[in-house]
């Protein structure tokens, strides 16, 4: 069975290039990707996002992987996301990164569901810090609403390693990641698809909770799932996907890998651990096609 990956970044050349820019360290930006090249492993992708989308399409040739969700990780690399887009002819849809607390971001955000092609955005309150329920988000909640969007919308743990290899502080205040602050939004505005990336990264109950409250309110499988090492009790993936089926059952959730750079490209790993974890809940093959697939293609108006 092919999936989709609802969870991924494209990490284009535009967007290291701008953290970069953006970095406290000393030096150009060249130099500065250079020495975080060197330290990490990671390859760095070429200018050309057509090349940079090519190796993308040839990975999801060989994983079998049928969609892509990519979000633009800067607002300076959504013009990049949305080329890679256009360019991979159907197979990759977009979303961006955006703060509500910007000027003009439901402008923006107007723009580009409305004409660049995105499904959606990313959001992370933690970062900007800001509620999702603050008159601040209020514009940017009205546009989802009005084109029956999508609002993803980073909760719990958030680390970004390579953020903290270019010596930028962790700002990240964990007071505004709580998947409650959903609710309120969630209810006012039942147009609007929400979901809630990594199981809600360590704030599990609180996730099942908003899955209970709201029905528009979905959930994902991304990443390491590496939050759980700082759950107590100790929980497996297993029985993390136990609760999650419990409290979205299984038409509420969406795999994703939050694969994201070269050498490791598309992982694979996650998804072979993702399956294991289903196996054994002995997950049936409907639930199972709804959860790396179906859902997804309903989301995205491809079912």
């Amino acid at each position: 069975m092919s999936v989709i990956d609802f969870h991924m970044h494209l990490f284009s050349r535009s967007y290291f290039e701008a953290l970069a820019s953006q970095s406290p360290r000393q030096g150009s930006v060249d130099e500065k990707l250079a020495a975080l090249a060197q330290r990490t492993g990671l390859e760095l992708p070429p200018a050309s996002i057509e090349q940079h989308t090519e190796r993308w399409l040839g990975e999801m040739e060989r994983h079998g992987v049928e969609h892509l969700c990519a979000f633009a990780s800067a607002p300076e690399e959504a013009a990049a996301l949305a080329a890679a887009a256009r360019h991979a002819r159907g197979r990759i849809t977009p979303f961006a990164l955006v703060n509500p607390k910007a000027p003009g971001c439901a402008e923006r955000v107007e723009d580009l569901l409305g004409t660049q092609g995105f499904a959606g955005v990313l959001l992370f309150p933690a970062l900007h810090h800001y509620s999702l329920s603050s008159e601040a988000c209020a514009p940017l909640l009205d546009v989802l609403e009005r084109r029956g969007a999508i609002a993803y919308v980073h909760c719990g743990l958030l680390v970004v390693k390579i953020r903290d290899l270019l010596g930028f502080p962790r700002t990240a205040d964990l007071r505004f990641a709580n998947p409650l602050e959903i609710v309120p939004a969630a209810n006012s505005h039942p147009r609007t698809r929400f979901v809630i990336p990594h199981f809600g990264a360590g704030f599990l109950r609180e996730t099942l909770l908003v899955g209970a409250q709201c029905p528009n309110v979905h959930v994902d499988s991304s990443s390491s799932n590496s939050w759980i090492g700082a759950h107590a009790p100790a929980l497996t993936l297993a029985e993390v996907f136990a609760a999650a089926l419990r409290g979205f059952g299984h038409e509420r959730i969406l795999f994703g890998t939050d694969s994201n750079t070269f050498p490791a490209g598309w992982r694979a790993d996650r998804l072979a651990e993702q399956r294991r974890a289903l196996d054994a809940l002995g997950v049936d093959d409907a639930a199972r096609e709804a959860i790396f697939r179906g859902n997804a293609r309903r989301l995205l108006g491809r079912a």
